[in-house]
């Protein structure tokens, strides 16, 4: 139960003010919070479950250079994306394809995560324990609880603002976030 709490706190803490919590916020503005919700926790899901075995089984960390570059020119794209917009179809044929907003969701929020601050936790407190269950669910439920808050955030501001200007909003933050983490990734040099 140690393992559970500990992740749980340390995640949530971790998560507040982060890149990722910013992503939620940012899609938070575009989509409806129960989407970004669900693509955050399927990406959390996944995401913390590769971080237990991580910790558990090899205690080795990702070679964040290459994710870190990947993740940076990913968020461009993003940018890039959210400055031309999409043309959503209310088909229920067409909703779970590969352009749908929870697709679109999951898949930023995890490459974001690649290599973030709370993955390292997660693979610091699963490091810790033998405990792979209460450190995956834990993990998992900090992030989704942190990030239901700026989704609730979001929402708000969303209802508040222009569209024009929420998408010019959130294509700068992907796009900032991208030109950190490829900053970030090229001063740390790459892996010899």
């Amino acid at each position: 139960m140690v393992a559970f709490w500990q992740a749980l706190v340390l995640v949530f803490l971790a998560e507040m003010g982060d890149k990722t919590q910013l992503v939620s916020l940012a899609f938070a503005t575009r989509y409806g919070p129960l989407t970004v919700l669900g693509g955050v926790a399927l990406a959390t899901l996944v995401v913390h479950l590769v971080s237990v075995a991580i910790g558990e089984l090899l205690g080795l960390t990702l070679p964040y250079f290459w994710v870190n570059v990947l993740a940076g020119l990913a968020f461009l794209a993003f940018g890039v994306w959210t400055v031309r917009g999409d043309q959503l179809d209310d088909d229920p044929a067409k909703r779970w394809s590969w352009s749908s907003p929870l697709l679109a969701v999951t898949a930023a929020f995890a490459l974001a995560e690649l290599g973030d601050k709370t993955m390292l936790a997660t693979i610091t407190v699963a490091s810790q324990h033998q405990a792979f269950v209460p450190v995956w669910i834990g993990s998992t439920l900090g992030m989704v609880v942190a990030d239901g808050l700026a989704i609730a955030l979001g929402v708000v501001l969303g209802k508040r603002l222009p569209a024009g200007a929420v998408r010019l909003g959130a294509a700068t933050i992907f796009c900032a976030f991208g030109l950190w983490t490829l900053a970030h990734a090229l001063l740390r040099g790459a892996p010899s």
